[in-house]
């Protein structure tokens, strides 16, 4: 499916700054890639077409937020870390009204339960797409009671690697990785967290039960984006689900 939608064809010189997206251009042109179409020269103006396109969604969905004073925050991950459940546990201690957008392949079970905690919600659909991109994004905004949102969640489709290419129109960036998947996926999926404001370490309680050093995952986010803020969470814990909310108050505040 990448060949399709092109994220192949970026790598780790593309930094979603918001204001900046020729980096993602170069590195088509410099790039070798072991995949022959892909250092095609045709294949890569075709892939620039589609970053440029959706980098000037992604900025029209920018001012969507802003014009409603809606701090937005793109929640990405590998599938089962998480993002839901922690969405669900900060409906019940967030000093914030909030929404979502769901994405996912297929059915509407993540934007259901969302919706059953009292939260607006809407769910995408991407069918064989393995992210979401500025498009389907700006579809999902009409659909949501953006009057009455302090935040906006954009929850994308569970995949470590092709959602950190494209530029949905958010604030910032929340990358989750949990405790079962190791803390070596940090490392091995270097252009997700480099996107990162925030990395959430999740499912802290199962530490006992993995070979997982928290003082490592830190480190290795750290060295790969220097200063970036890094939670542990668990959401049978509900203080570090406030932590959380409380990151989320802060950076509302500091708009």
């Amino acid at each position: 499916m990448c060949k399709d939608c092109g994220c192949s064809i970026t790598d780790h010189h593309h930094h979603h700054d918001h204001h900046d997206h020729s980096s993602a251009h170069q590195a088509a042109h410099e790039t070798l890639h072991h995949n022959p179409q892909l250092n095609d020269a045709k294949t890569i103006e075709v892939i620039s077409k589609i970053l440029d396109k959706n980098d000037h969604e992604a900025a029209h969905n920018r001012s969507h937020f802003d014009k409603h004073g809606i701090l937005a925050i793109n929640l990405m991950s590998s599938p089962g870390s998480g993002k839901t459940t922690l969405l669900e546990h900060l409906a019940d201690v967030a000093p914030f009204k909030f929404g979502v957008i769901e994405g996912d392949l297929e059915t509407n079970r993540d934007a259901d339960r969302i919706k059953a905690k009292g939260i607006p919600a809407h769910q995408i659909q991407t069918g064989s797409a393995c992210h979401l991109d500025a498009f389907m994004v700006h579809k999902g905004l009409h659909e949501m009671p953006l009057d009455k949102l302090d935040v906006c969640f954009v929850e994308n489709v569970g995949n470590l690697v092709c959602p950190a290419s494209y530029d949905v129109g958010t604030h910032l960036n929340v990358v989750l990785v949990s405790v079962p998947e190791g803390e070596d996926k940090i490392e091995k999926y270097p252009v997700m967290f480099r996107q990162a404001d925030l990395v959430l370490i999740t499912k802290i309680d199962l530490l006992p039960h993995f070979d997982f050093s928290v003082e490592r995952a830190k480190q290795a986010a750290r060295k790969i984006k220097p200063g970036v803020d890094v939670l542990e969470v668990s959401t049978k814990d509900k203080d570090s689900v406030k932590r959380v909310a409380d990151w989320i108050k802060f950076k509302m505040e500091m708009r």
